[in-house]
């Protein structure tokens, strides 16, 4: 049997483990984007209680209880880094929270109830948060400084996976739940999950094993560089999180808004949860777009650093959220538009995610002390529960007793849309002050 190996090797090329790596992403993430498709429809039209009744819950209600689940998702990831980088390591720590993600999928499958929703949406925030943050920094983790020069189009791919499996998986799982019910919609994002269990554990031996740093990991997080570290990059994610408050919103807010609209394109009438797999295709149409044509021609221009992608992307979002705040606006009034306008926000939406989200995994890879790297990446992943912490608490406090909405139609997306503008202004101050240092891996001899 072979060792594990535990360093990157030098070398010019793509590591031999990175393939096992994307499929493994692509599964997942089709069973995680599959599940979290349908979770506003399944609670707003399918949920049942225990005698077999319907017990459906209001669309503030979902709302709320969606948000609280995905920012559950993205607590997580510190446990996993907690696991990763100071106990068993990131392969390990991918595989055994993997179990629970599985089981969760199955414990919806075979519930329908509010009580199955807890225990299943409980089973997969563990799995799904604790292995996002070991998953990415693990990538990363097979390179070293003579092939650094490859993990910007790596991680490009990695994210383009991503989306392969989030895109097949919005249109399929809408159809399934519509046509088959919620037991086969989500008993089979549980199978793809598995099999990307499977994908993951034959890569074993292909793969660099950074060794957990036990007790130093602890010292180094606790020290005064380390504290510095998370200080500084801590700054930098109060911001994103605005972002991802906004940008998730395309599984609540935008799918119930769709439900309004005319789904009709090309004679075919789509499903309003099969909308968002327009944000997948988006995104594999536009990393190469942003990679090879925008950022050079961009760079010509200015010095453009990962902060500044970032900031450009803030501003684009709060463009991007006034187009489904207008589409509300004509809603109230009666009109029905087409959906072609929401999707036209998808396209800035998706443009924006380009330069948000990709920009800022690799820059808190980069930015993460050796012994941190999983720790660094759960911080980041944090940003995106908070985002969502704070949109579901917005949906909660709005709900009047009666069910009605304190901030009603327009409102609410205008509400959002002013905020992702005041952040946007307050980020480009913020980010103008903060000095870069990467760090990396050292390689052994191959």
């Amino acid at each position: 049997m072979s060792e594990y190996k535990t360093a990157p090797v030098s070398s010019n090329s793509i590591p031999s483990g990175i393939p096992f790596i994307v499929v493994n992403e692509a599964a997942e993430r089709f069973s995680y984007y599959g599940m979290r498709a349908i979770l506003v429809v399944f609670m707003t039209q399918y949920l049942m209680n225990s005698t077999g009744q319907l017990d459906v819950m209001s669309e503030n209600e979902a709302q709320g209880y969606f948000h609280l689940f995905v920012s559950a998702v993205y607590f997580m990831p510190i446990l996993g880094a907690l696991l990763a980088d100071g106990l068993i390591g990131k392969y390990r720590t991918i595989l055994f929270l993997s179990f629970f993600y599985c089981i969760g999928h199955f414990a919806l499958a075979v519930d329908d109830t509010r009580m199955g929703l807890l225990i299943g949406q409980g089973l997969l925030a563990l799995g799904a948060g604790g292995i996002k943050p070991c998953v990415s920094s693990h990538l990363g983790d097979q390179f070293g400084a003579s092939n650094h020069y490859l993990l910007s189009k790596v991680f490009g791919w990695f994210y383009f996976s991503i989306n392969i499996g989030a895109f097949a998986a919005m249109l399929i799982i809408p159809w399934l739940l519509a046509e088959y019910g919620s037991a086969v919609a989500f008993a089979v994002p549980g199978v793809l999950m598995l099999m990307a269990t499977i994908t993951f554990w034959s890569g074993r031996y292909r793969f660099v094993h950074i060794p957990p740093a036990g007790a130093n990991f602890v010292k180094e997080v606790l020290s005064p560089f380390g504290l510095k570290i998370l200080l500084k990059l801590s700054f930098i994610y109060v911001f994103i999180a605005v972002f991802w408050a906004l940008f998730e919103q395309i599984g609540s807010s935008w799918v119930l808004q769709a439900q309004k609209m005319d789904r009709v394109i090309c004679g075919v009438e789509i499903l309003p949860s099969q909308i968002q797999a327009a944000n997948p295709l988006l995104i594999m149409l536009l990393v190469p777009l942003f990679t090879y044509i925008f950022y050079p021609a961009l760079n010509k221009l200015m010095v453009l650093t990962s902060l500044k992608k970032i900031t450009l992307g803030l501003f684009l979002t709060a463009i991007a959220f006034a187009i489904p705040s207008w589409i509300q606006m004509q809603l109230d009034q009666g009109f029905v538009p087409h959906i072609g306008w929401q999707l036209i926000a998808y396209i800035l939406l998706t443009a924006a995610e380009v330069m948000v989200s990709i920009t800022c995994l690799e820059f808190s890879y980069t930015q993460a002390p050796k012994s941190m790297k999983s720790f660094v990446m759960a911080l980041f992943f944090l940003s995106v529960a908070l985002g969502n912490l704070f949109t579901s608490a917005v949906n909660f406090i709005i709900l009047n007793e009666d069910g009605s909405s304190k901030l009603d139609g327009a409102e609410y997306y205008w509400f959002f849309t002013a905020l992702m503008l005041v952040t946007a202004i307050l980020f480009t101050y913020v980010s103008g002050n903060y000095q870069e240092q990467t760090y990396l891996h050292e390689e052994q001899v191959g």
